[in-house]
């Protein structure tokens, strides 16, 4: 039995996404006063989403601290899932606050009620330059090695979605001051609403996956079994399982046939089965298992009719 593990990248810093946070609040205060006001259900519906970004920037704060503690005797492999699982409840939250949104519209679209549209567009005006700081702040830093962070694209995708819904307040102002036609409100608040759920479907699929110990992204399965072949003294290779620890690290448990040599051959050929897994699959976290014969172990995972890779 061999081990081998190496450290990817760190993630991305808590004092961007705290700062984050904070600004998100303010501005969440500003447009919730702002909607009960002014009687915009779309306002309202930014607010909420804006939210629902504040919820998922604390989280994913919480997550990076607490993702940075190491292992122990309790969890081994640390807890890096603790962004994981913030992730998941951020999308899960998101597509329950659309459904209550969606509701809410449809009852002002049978009874349209005024709004202050002047309210409406300097908010979201100022929605605008608020939402696409903070994804020019996360964006930035993504690019420097933490553009596969669950949270942070989760973070991003967020701000230019809520910057995009601003966009069509503001649009939506301009019509009702123009033409008085009211229910341009909750049909704004519907798309918004969509949009939400639109975003939180990639997130939520990605962190389920990933709680689930599936396959990562972008990774196929007969990829890695061609590339470990591809080694030399690599005779087969099974009872292969990839999995993500947490939303970056990738790890790898194996068995692999090899050819009858010396414990110094096996060495290398470990040596580049490992090599093979960083540089090709981004996999730096393995555990593999070294046979001469086929299951030497005679395990269950190895026994007739099982279907193993």
């Amino acid at each position: 039995m061999a081990h081998f593990h190496a450290h990817g990248h760190g993630k991305a810093t808590g004092r961007i996404l705290l700062g984050s946070l904070v600004v998100t609040l303010v501005f969440v205060a500003v447009e919730a006063i702002a909607g009960l006001r002014s009687g915009s259900l779309s306002l309202l519906s930014d607010a909420g989403h804006n939210f629902t970004d504040a919820f998922g920037l604390g989280l994913a704060a919480a997550g990076f601290y607490i993702a940075a503690k190491p292992g122990d005797q309790l969890r081994t492999f640390g807890y890096q899932r603790m962004g994981v699982l913030a992730a998941f409840l951020n999308a899960l939250l998101l597509v329950i606050l659309s459904g209550a949104l969606l509701w809410e519209s449809y009852l002002r679209l049978m009874n349209p009620e005024p709004v202050s549209e002047g309210t409406m567009l300097w908010v979201a005006a100022l929605g605008i330059v608020v939402n696409l700081a903070i994804a020019w702040s996360i964006g930035g830093h993504g690019h420097h090695g933490h553009d596969h962070d669950l949270n942070i694209r989760a973070a991003w995708i967020h701000q230019m979605g809520d910057a995009a819904s601003c966009v069509g307040i503001i649009i939506g102002a301009v019509i009702i001051h123009y033409t008085g036609w009211l229910k341009i409100d909750p049909i704004l608040s519907i798309v918004i609403s969509l949009v939400i759920v639109w975003t939180a479907w990639d997130i939520f699929k990605d962190s389920l996956n990933i709680l689930l110990e599936g396959l990562p992204k972008g990774l196929r399965l007969t990829e890695v079994i061609t590339g470990i072949r591809g080694v030399s003294g690599v005779i087969d290779v099974h009872d292969l399982h990839i999995w993500n620890l947490g939303a970056e690290e990738r790890a790898l448990s194996c068995h692999v046939l090899i050819e009858d040599v010396p414990p110094s051959a096996s060495e290398s050929i470990l040596r580049d089965v490992n090599c093979v897994l960083q540089e090709r699959f981004g996999i730096h976290h393995t555990t593999i298992q070294f046979e001469h014969t086929r299951c030497a172990l005679a395990d269950i995972s190895c026994a007739p009719g099982r279907k193993a890779y």
